[in-house]
């Protein structure tokens, strides 16, 4: 009977984690749409949304980056616990998912430069030097972006092994969509389309991935991919 306790409470824990992961995409999404529309000059075709980290209601972005992150972290641990027999063979998925929710904790603590205009008083055009912490949030959002599309096509690859097409090509295409997004920003610098596409980009994949913790969730007995 203490073995089923133990087993019951494991279970929980595995579902409290994975819940976690669940809300934690629509939280950031929701929280940056909100600030689009109240932050005074905010344009997100001309600015990241880590730009909103800034000025006197920066906080609410910087919260948002500790909280998704933590959320995503927790959802990471939840699927790498759920993952059953048959997913012992690829621990890389949930390990990619955790790398990215560490970097957008990391965010938080070291937040983007601002530039051209935003926030207010800031003078137009970039910057004319990067500070150490907008240096380094550059760096973490750069292996964070790279761990989450590296997630897409892990699990992707393992969906595909274990039969499940549709969220193989879901996995496979969020991520394939991503990179080229984040390609673009660099390659058609200044471009407001480039800039809309990446901000969507971001949304769908963070999507992706809430997406992902929630149907595991809802499988609690079937074999993970990853």
């Amino acid at each position: 009977m203490t073995e089923n306790l133990t087993t019951t409470a494991a279970g929980g824990a595995t579902r409290t984690l994975l819940m976690c992961g669940a809300v934690a995409g629509p939280l950031y999404i929701v929280v940056v749409l909100l600030q689009m529309l109240t932050r005074d000059g905010f344009d997100i075709s001309r600015y990241p949304a880590s730009m909103l980290s800034n000025g006197d209601q920066g906080w609410i972005q910087i919260a948002n980056f500790a909280v998704s992150g933590l959320l995503f972290m927790a959802g990471a641990v939840g699927l790498h616990r759920a993952r059953g027999p048959a997913g012992r063979g690829g621990t890389w998925g949930p390990r990619l998912v955790g790398v990215f929710g560490a970097g957008m904790v990391a965010a938080a603590f070291f937040s983007a430069d601002p530039a051209d205009g935003f926030p207010p008083g800031t003078p137009l055009g970039p910057p004319t030097s990067m500070s150490t912490h907008g240096m380094v949030h550059f760096l973490v959002s750069a292996v964070a972006f790279l761990a989450l599309i590296a997630a897409c096509f892990a699990f992707g690859r393992r969906f595909a092994a274990t039969g499940r097409r549709g969220w193989a090509a879901f996995s496979m295409v969020n991520g394939a969509l991503f990179l080229a997004a984040w390609i673009s920003i660099f390659t058609m610098q200044g471009s407001r389309v480039a800039n809309v596409a990446f901000a969507l980009a971001i949304a769908l994949v963070m999507a992706w991935t809430s997406l992902l913790t929630a149907y595991r969730l809802a499988r609690p007995g079937a074999a993970a991919p990853a």
